[in-house]
């Protein structure tokens, strides 16, 4: 029996249970909502592209550089032998898919649309439904986490199934529980990765300057990595901590690299002060 209220009357307020599943209810949506644009943008496409095909393509080329220097005993050409460092050296490139899906998560809100579509920004439009700028970004991580994850879901077995036809070996069970750990640690850094661009965007309101800094960074040149010639203490930023997660130096790059868990550890402080920030500009700032 419900308990009586003011006049006798049963109270008809909701319970704690309901409230927390109406909360829960209400995020789903939201996070259905934030896939669904996600998955509109051609951009988020070219990204998936990106990260499956470019890890795919540089497999490929990294197991036919190897095999033929095994095959006319040219060890010492090369850094590795293996069908999974073929893989996993090639990891880098789907950085950059992670992070063009972590900025246009943000990006795309503030992008103006066309003049016979008002001219206004969809951040206008997504606030109105739900004016909890906490909700959104939550949101929008979450949606951004699955994005992500799906896609190294794609891609890197695809890798690995790739580079074990291309050497023509099985892979051995004294190898699988590494594979299993490093190809999780890929999805662990692509998503920490994407996160942390999410979070730089939703401070700029722009995709510009993290698209620059975080794919060149990526990519081409990684500042960290240069500035480990000159202290160990640049293991500590956000990409350099994480390396191991799914690297394994061969050549004695990164000697000095924090181990996986203490590694992953810091590039988990750094993405959730990034967001803790974008949370407090999110909500004190005008749209």
């Amino acid at each position: 029996m419900s308990p009586a209220g003011p006049g006798g009357r049963p109270d008809q307020s909701p319970s704690r249970c309901q409230v927390s599943r109406g909360l829960a209810v209400a995020l789903l949506r939201l996070v259905g909502a934030e896939l669904r644009k996600i998955a509109t943008l051609p951009s988020s496409w070219i990204a998936v592209g990106v990260a499956a095909v470019g890890s795919l393509g540089i497999t490929l080329l990294n197991s036919s550089t190897v095999r033929g220097a095994v095959e006319k005993g040219q060890l010492d050409a090369v850094a590795y032998t293996t069908p999974a460092e073929a893989v996993f050296s090639a990891a880098p490139i789907g950085t950059v898919g992670a992070v063009v899906l972590g900025v246009v998560a943000i990006s795309s809100e503030y992008t103006a649309n066309s003049t016979g579509a008002g001219a206004g920004r969809q951040i206008a439009a997504t606030l109105t439904t739900a004016p909890n700028r906490l909700a959104v970004l939550g949101a929008k991580v979450l949606a951004t986490v699955l994005s992500v994850v799906g896609m190294a879901v794609i891609a890197v077995p695809t890798s690995l199934v790739a580079a074990y036809l291309a050497f023509g070996e099985p892979i051995a069970s004294t190898d699988l529980a590494d594979t299993a750990a490093r190809s999780g640690g890929v999805a662990i850094y692509w998503t920490l990765t994407a996160l942390m661009a999410l979070a730089v965007t939703a401070v700029t309101r722009s995709g510009i300057v993290p698209l620059i800094v975080f794919i060149v960074n990526s990519s081409l040149v990684s500042v960290s990595f240069l500035l480990t010639r000159l202290t160990w203490l640049a293991y500590y930023l956000p990409d350099a901590a994480g390396i191991r997660l799914f690297g394994r130096d061969t050549l004695g790059l990164f000697d000095r690299a924090l181990d996986p868990l203490t590694g992953g550890l810091v590039m988990a402080a750094w993405t959730l002060t990034l967001l803790a920030a974008s949370a407090a500009v999110l909500t004190c700032r005008d749209a």
